[in-house]
């Protein structure tokens, strides 16, 4: 693989899926279409994410040319939705399966976790 200094080296990035913080503080996510000698940047398929505390939300934007002083950080999305998805369903089986325990652990000691559809009995 050979080294390209500046902007030559986002080449090999043209039609892959990227986040990119601007100096404002949006993030975009989209596909980079096009890059010149400036840093200036095309995205294809782009949506705003907006985030409020741990909530967030996609605003479609479709086209979106950036202007690369603007540009704080760029990166690729490399993980897909299946395999989010996948290590999602992964993590919350490994939870159930934690918390099977914990209740198992506590019946054996003579203990008991009232259930969430049973709190208001308490």
């Amino acid at each position: 693989m050979n080294y390209m200094p500046g902007t030559a080296s986002l080449i090999d990035d043209i039609d892959k899926k990227h986040l990119v913080l601007l100096r404002d503080g949006r993030t975009l996510i989209g596909f980079l279409r096009s890059i010149d000698q400036f840093a200036n940047l095309v995205f294809h398929q782009t949506v705003e994410r907006i985030h409020v505390g741990k909530k967030f939300g996609d605003i479609p934007r479709g086209i979106f040319i950036v202007r690369g002083e603007n540009v704080v950080l760029l990166g690729e999305i490399q993980v897909s939705i299946e395999e989010i998805l996948e290590e999602q369903r992964l993590q919350q089986q490994a939870k159930q399966k934690t918390e099977k325990a914990k209740v198992t652990a506590l019946k054996d000691r003579g203990l008991s976790i009232p259930k969430a559809d049973n709190l208001d009995e308490y």
